[in-house]
């Protein structure tokens, strides 16, 4: 029999990141991991770019994602169409539009 514990990787807690299921102690999502890895990333590359992550940690987001597709992906399509109404309602956001300017010009005025 083994006394070793298991380390619970994924936590879903209300008011921390909207309540959405994320990496145990950090404020990094299941669909943040299945966006980066939909988009190209590896779990190694992940783990590069987020060292205080452990490959266990990304591996069980996946997990937990392929889980839990159906709701993390309207979760995703959620925030898409939230961000789409507020650049409709509010405009380009100061990244938007310091895009294609150089360092030292003016920032495009709305």
């Amino acid at each position: 029999m083994s006394t070793a514990i298991e380390k619970t990787h994924i936590e879903v807690t209300p008011g921390v990141c909207g309540g959405r299921p994320r990496i145990t102690g950090h404020r990094i999502r299941v669909q943040d991991i299945a966006l980066w890895t939909e988009g190209g990333l590896s779990p190694d590359e992940i783990v590069d770019r987020f060292p205080q992550l452990s490959l266990a940690d990304v591996h069980a987001a996946l997990a937990y994602y392929h889980d839990h597709r159906e709701e993390i992906d309207r979760q995703i399509r959620d925030d898409d169409a939230l961000i789409s109404r507020l650049r409709q309602e509010n405009g380009p956001g100061l990244l938007d539009r310091l895009k294609g300017t150089s360092f030292g010009d003016p920032v495009p005025s709305r």
